[in-house]
């Protein structure tokens, strides 16, 4: 929604995991030796298949799929209900695997894909939490073209798949999440940004063609799902209890983006009931909103053995075959897994669910596929046939990784004088933690094979002179080697503490228990600074936020960064930022919280919004009403910006058909409907001046306080846009305000209202009213 003048230079242009049970082991299907062709419709191999309909590429997606379906059998329809979907030799369709990964790089996870000595590894990008630090939608859809163009690669030379589970679009809503890594963070706003750009990289054509697809995404995990394994509940059994309210304006904007905005190809429903209905055993969730409401071009997966889940784990049906005809009523199209396999023949036999409903699931399918140019022959001869191991780990690729983590990094702390260090200055370097080191860790989960990792202590050895102690043996850190780290430090110019947490505490199945940094570190991190000569930085890697108040609040410990799991090429990123070659820009996408706030606050508690009669707090910057360690978009830089409201409206109508109550009567809020809203907008002009002495990005948020009616958020994010800015220079920044989307509300029942009264916008420290009025 914001647009800029002068702005930043484009990405482009400078450059437990899923628990699946039965089929992680499965080979990929290009691997395992087949008899039918690679390629579905390769005529140069069999002219016969030029015959049939479906081979027929200039027929449009519709006819082709209906004319494949009508000639298939009901078993074989079957089999490409599953994830390892069936051969069908006959037509000269070979099997196909629909499951693999690419959350922030090709994944090795999920049997679709594979690396080799063709393809030994592919650019692995920061985990997620850190990419949507930058606040660079433009970043977002570099990344994930560059995925793509990757995955295109390796799919021409038999490693991968076209179907990618990804992005993870849930919102962050609880700082012990373990999969809270995988996400854009706690605002809808960035959320939906997030999920529209990255599906945008990787699915756009670059042959314009809308309908084609370069991979296929999906969005997941559909909805209300953010708790793994907290305390003996896990998110097999969990019944997440939503309020309207909260589903509309917080847990279903980022999927609503990804279909609406992003043109996703694929939503993936989650294992969790949701108001004690199966998310994948929901007609309302799917056909009524993702399918209905929202227009999916494409298809629903199942989490994997979702559906075996609900009848098994949730014993939501009696039969298997009630709950394989419930999934297919509810929407479902694909499942990952084989319950369906199994189980819809004797569904429909048994007069549970029509054939015709089997026929609409595999045909939205074979849809996607067509859009994919699957069923096109050798793809050799098609746009993408000519990538190849070449086009895999280029350089280009890779320093847009680096790139990625230096836009993401936040500078949480920086007493006068500490960061950045200098080169020239600093003749020796204490680098120790049980992260300084790590290769693996820097990559997260859902990761694949780097091209090549440079570790903190490599990057920042490539600097300066380095003495390197870990101090703890891993981050559990059960016993530190104090002494030790505190000799370096009191030898070294300056000491790079590097410490957080890793997949053994943080993960998919696994989630925190508390929100300090383990073990002893907290000690190690003390007793260090106390003793270095120089000034000591602290780095924080990790996907949760934790309480370092301790370290916040002690003089001794200068700076502070968070770096999340900042991939392949974090270590050189990481000495980036310390030496000052690159200026920080990053900000928190969540909100870090006291060591209090678990005590309070139960994870299998869903409301957003605090109640003050049980001494409930709320969640996230946008409701949460206690103190905080650091709150949302907080993050410092080496220079300062000054912002200048050049325009801004101080009033704005909505306008009302004839003998509307609210002329009568006074209302707090109206409907956001169409024939109220059309062409309602506004444009807001901000100068932003680099007052000190470096250049660099700054990340411009606009945030709107609303009239307190329908317990509205306190503040919540309308739009932001990152702009690069040389010393003492300014650049203008616009954003579009569409009053009906940007500043309503959700009231109690879901009812996207426009709040009557004043309306606070907040850039920086400006403050600026808005009268909405009828």
């Amino acid at each position: 929604m914001a647009s800029l003048i002068n702005s930043a230079p484009k990405v482009t242009d400078i450059l437990f995991f899923l628990s699946c049970f039965s089929h992680f082991f499965l080979i990929p299907n290009w691997v395992s030796a087949q008899n039918s062709p690679v390629f579905a419709c390769d005529v140069d191999k069999n002219p016969a298949l030029g015959q049939l309909g479906f081979c027929n590429t200039s027929s449009d997606t519709a006819a082709r799929v209906a004319d494949l379906v009508k000639r298939m059998t009901l078993e074989e329809k079957i089999g490409w209900l599953v994830d390892g979907a069936a051969a069908v030799s006959r037509l000269g369709i070979p099997k196909y695997e629909w499951w693999s990964e690419a959350l922030h790089g090709v994944s090795y996870v999920g049997p679709g894909t594979r690396f080799s000595s063709v393809v030994p590894g592919a650019t692995s990008f920061p985990q997620v939490i850190l990419t949507a630090a930058s606040f660079n939608a433009s970043l977002f859809e570099a990344i994930g073209k560059v995925v793509s163009t990757e995955a295109r690669a390796m799919y021409n030379v038999g490693l991968a798949g076209l179907t990618f589970w990804s992005p993870n679009v849930n919102i962050f809503r609880d700082p012990r999440w373990g999969r809270g890594q995988e996400t854009p963070g706690e605002d809808p706003l960035l959320s939906s940004k997030y999920a529209s750009g990255y599906v945008r990289g990787l699915q756009q054509s670059d042959d314009g063609n809308p309908d084609r697809l370069k991979v296929a995404a999906c969005c997941k995990h559909y909805t209300a799902y953010d708790l793994d394994n907290w305390k003996g509940v896990d998110r097999l059994h969990f019944n997440a209890v939503v309020t309207k309210q909260d589903m509309d304006d917080t847990f279903q904007p980022p999927f609503k983006s990804c279909v609406i905005d992003g043109n996703v190809a694929s939503v993936m429903c989650s294992y969790n009931q949701v108001n004690g209905i199966p998310a994948c055993a929901d007609p309302d969730l799917l056909s009524g909103i993702v399918r209905g409401q929202w227009k999916l071009n494409g298809y629903i997966v199942s989490d994997c053995d979702s559906v075996d889940v609900f009848y098994n784990d949730q014993h939501y049906t009696k039969t298997p075959e009630e709950a394989a005809a419930k999934a297919i009523l509810a929407g479902l199209d694909l499942n990952c897994g084989n319950f369906l396999g199994q189980h819809t023949e004797a569904a429909v036999k048994g007069g549970l669910v029509d054939e015709s409903a089997v026929d609409n699931a595999v045909s939205n399918n074979f849809a996607t596929m067509m859009r994919l140019g699957f069923f096109d022959g050798n793809p050799s001869k098609a746009i993408y046939g000519k990538l190849g191991p070449k086009d895999v780990c280029t350089q280009e690729h890779r320093e847009l990784g680096r790139e990625a983590a230096r836009q993401g990094i936040v500078l949480l702390k920086n007493s006068k004088g500490s960061l950045p260090l200098s080169a020239t200055a600093i003749k020796t370097l204490a680098v120790i933690g049980p992260n300084a080191n790590v290769t693996k860790t820097m990559i997260g989960n859902y990761e694949g094979t780097p091209c090549k990792y440079t570790t903190p202590l490599q990057g920042l050895t490539a600097l300066a002179s380095t003495t390197y102690v870990p101090g703890c043996s891993n981050v559990a850190c059960g016993t530190a080697q104090i002494d030790e780290a505190k000799k370096a430090a009191a030898a070294a110019d300056a000491t790079v503490l590097v410490v957080g947490i890793d997949q053994s505490i943080e993960a998919e199945g696994r989630d925190r228990i508390d929100i300090r940094l383990p073990g002893q570190q907290p000690l190690l991190i003390t007793e260090v600074a106390k003793a270095s000569k120089g000034n000591v930085i602290l780095v924080i890697m990790s996907g949760g936020g934790f309480d370092i108040s301790f370290a916040k609040n002690d003089d001794k410990i200068t700076s502070i960064l968070w770096v999340g799991y900042p991939g392949e090429a974090g270590g050189a990123a990481i000495a980036d930022v310390i030496f000052g070659s690159y200026n920080p820009s990053g900000r928190l996408p969540m909100t870090w919280y006291p060591e209090s706030y678990v005590d309070k606050v139960p994870m299998t508690n869903m409301n957003m919004r605090p109640d003050p009669a049980s001494g409930y707090p709320g969640r996230t910057y946008r409701f949460y009403t206690g103190e905080t360690v650091y709150t949302f978009g907080d993050g410092l830089s080496y220079t300062e910006f000054n912002h200048h409201l050049v325009r801004a409206p101080k009033s704005v109508s909505i306008p009302l058909q004839e003998g509307h109550s609210c002329y009568s009567s006074k209302c707090m809020s109206v409907d956001a409907v169409d024939e109220s809203c059309k062409n309602l907008a506004f444009d807001i002009h901000l100068r932003v001046k680099n007052v000190g002495n470096m250049s660099g990005s700054h990340t411009v948020f606009l945030f709107s306080s609303p009239p307190s009616v329908h317990n509205s958020p306190q503040k919540h994010l309308l739009g932001f846009e990152k702009v690069f800015v040389t010393t003492k220079a300014e650049a203008l920044v616009r954003f579009n305000v569409d009053v009906c989307k940007d500043l309503s509300i959700v009231d109690e029942l879901g009812n996207r209202k426009v709040a009557m009264g004043n309306h606070v916008l907040q850039v920086g420290s400006l403050k600026h009213s808005l009268n909405v009025r009828i």
